[in-house]
């Protein structure tokens, strides 16, 4: 069972671009379709419709398939750290 913070930060990395399903499988143990499953449940029809169709489209890099050889990080570089859903002062 998943907690409320988790179910945001699952959420968070979703929407981002960069960060893979692999990713959240990584930290979260929860492959790709379950993370669709609980996008679906956890958002408005038409804001899930919005993200499906960018995963979907050629701007998203939510498969590593996708994405070039050079990208081996989970976040961008210049991302600050995150904690408990909270971006951590510097």
């Amino acid at each position: 069972m998943l907690s409320t913070i988790d179910i945001d930060r699952i959420i968070e990395m979703a929407w981002e671009d960069r960060t893979p399903f692999e990713a959240i499988e990584f930290q979260f143990a929860l492959p790709e379709k379950e993370v669709i499953i609980l996008m679906r449940s956890q958002l408005k029809r038409s804001s899930f419709n919005l993200w499906r169709k960018r995963v979907n489209s050629g701007v998203s890099h939510k498969h590593r398939s996708k994405q070039s050889l050079e990208m081996t990080r989970f976040k961008c570089s210049r991302q600050r750290a995150i904690s408990r859903n909270k971006i951590s002062k510097r």
